[in-house]
């Protein structure tokens, strides 16, 4: 796989945002929503309300993937916070587009917990 499909970072914007956004649409809400330069490297995924959509924004140094993925059933897990961004592994990103709840496979067992 070249490094244009598989960026360094992920990044999640954890607010949905209207599907019917295309590259430039996309590429505003990262740099005046997330703050971030929508030309890094970086992918910036976003969801739709329903959950069952997401779009994943890429710049390769040459132009810009814009990229769709829909779930026949379920949804895809994503953050529920305070913060607008979330960053995902590459090991979680692969998670999230197939539809598994990547956060339990990941999570760390509580301190005060005795075997």
């Amino acid at each position: 796989m070249s490094s244009t499909l598989a960026p360094a970072q992920v990044f999640l914007a954890v607010e949905p945002v209207d599907m019917r956004l295309g590259v430039d649409g996309l590429s505003r809400c990262v740099q005046h929503s997330l703050g971030l330069p929508p030309c890094d490297g970086s992918a910036y995924a976003f969801r739709n309300k329903n959950g069952n959509r997401i779009k994943l924004l890429v710049w390769d140094g040459t132009g810009v993937w814009l990229c769709v993925r829909r779930l026949h059933q379920g949804r895809f897990t994503w953050p529920q916070s305070h913060d607008v961004l979330c960053h995902l592994s590459q090991s979680d990103w692969q998670w999230l587009t197939t539809g598994v709840d990547w956060r339990r496979l990941s999570t760390k067992p509580h301190p005060e917990w005795r075997v």
